[in-house]
């Protein structure tokens, strides 16, 4: 006789079992990749940091060696303009060649993050294990693209801001405790407005104008099997000058030089051009940039290159 159990089946058929399928959607997937970005490359935001605490520390020092008499620098007129005392230093400069260095620092910090973006992981074989996880080879390499695009710009711009906030601080601390009228210098400093100017000059001319040349360097990462650098200089100046050599012309190095100086007739390399007012001025509206012809063949030219990057990624393998 044997005692009947109520024990439950070791086992289930097939068709009997839950099923549970975890969907993460692009966007998600997007945003964590551009969070994995950041924690592997911190010089991404380290770099312009440490810059902008140089700043400041170099101009609190130099405010507080400054005599009193080089401190009273400039009155501002009626319409607006800063008159500049014979004795006096421009006291829109500081601010200026500050903006300046920061998004120098953020345009260095793109080119070697991009010359490095896709090279680095095939150089220390992470790509094996990236390649492992469910993210598309198209999000991975448009989270690396949203770092000089998007990312750089809104970091430079942060940065710039709180820099060029407590440098004015600084200053009205000083000219307070000296007995010193900081009525001109909030007149010619009117911080507002210039980070708007800022923010409209590195969204449109490092993110957009800027974008075919961050996709070329990532596209020469993706390709490059040594020295990326090296790959993404050298055939640009090797075509222009054998176009001068045959042809005797030089639009290769008019379109590259048109395309770092940018539209319009203001050059966006040179901090002291960033002015007045310590304005990102470009020399042109916004909808007069967003109609430029050269605008939308770069992003054209973008495209492409962040199409052929993915598909390089898709086929190559570890060095």
């Amino acid at each position: 006789m044997t005692p009947q159990t109520d024990a439950l089946p070791t086992s289930f058929p097939d068709t009997a079992r839950p099923t549970a399928v975890a969907h993460i959607s692009e966007a998600r997937l997007l945003f964590w990749s551009i969070r994995r970005e950041l924690w592997e490359n911190r010089a991404i935001y380290i770099a312009p940091l440490a810059v902008a605490a140089f700043i400041i520390l170099g101009f609190f020092y130099s405010t507080l060696r400054m005599p009193t008499g080089m401190l009273i620098t400039s009155t501002v007129n009626d319409n607006g303009t800063i008159t500049q005392t014979s004795h006096g230093l421009n006291p829109i400069l500081p601010y200026t060649i500050a903006a300046g260095l920061i998004m120098a620092t953020t345009f260095l910090v793109g080119i070697f993050y991009c010359l490095d973006a896709l090279y680095g992981e095939r150089r220390d074989r992470s790509i094996l294990f990236w390649k492992s996880l469910p993210v598309s080879d198209l999000t991975t390499v448009l989270s690396k693209a949203a770092i000089p695009l998007v990312l750089l710009p809104l970091l430079t711009w942060a940065i710039t801001v709180v820099t060029q906030s407590l440098m004015l601080l600084i200053n009205v601390t000083v000219f307070h405790a000296r007995g010193i009228d900081t009525g001109p210098l909030h007149s010619g400093l009117p911080l507002t407005q210039n980070s708007m100017m800022l923010l409209y000059h590195l969204l449109a001319i490092h993110a957009l104008w800027y974008a075919p040349i961050w996709c070329w360097f990532l596209l020469v990462s993706a390709w490059a099997r040594r020295t990326p650098l090296l790959w993404a200089t050298l055939p640009p100046l090797a075509l222009g000058v054998l176009e001068m050599i045959t042809l005797h012309t030089g639009h290769i190095f008019e379109i590259l030089k048109y395309r770092i100086h940018g539209p319009g007739d203001i050059d966006f390399t040179s901090p002291t051009n960033m002015a007045p007012n310590m304005s990102m001025h470009m020399g042109m509206s916004p909808a007069q940039f967003l109609a430029t012809p050269s605008l939308w063949t770069g992003l054209l030219l973008a495209a492409f290159f962040i199409a052929a990057a993915i598909q390089l990624r898709r086929y190559r393998n570890p060095l």
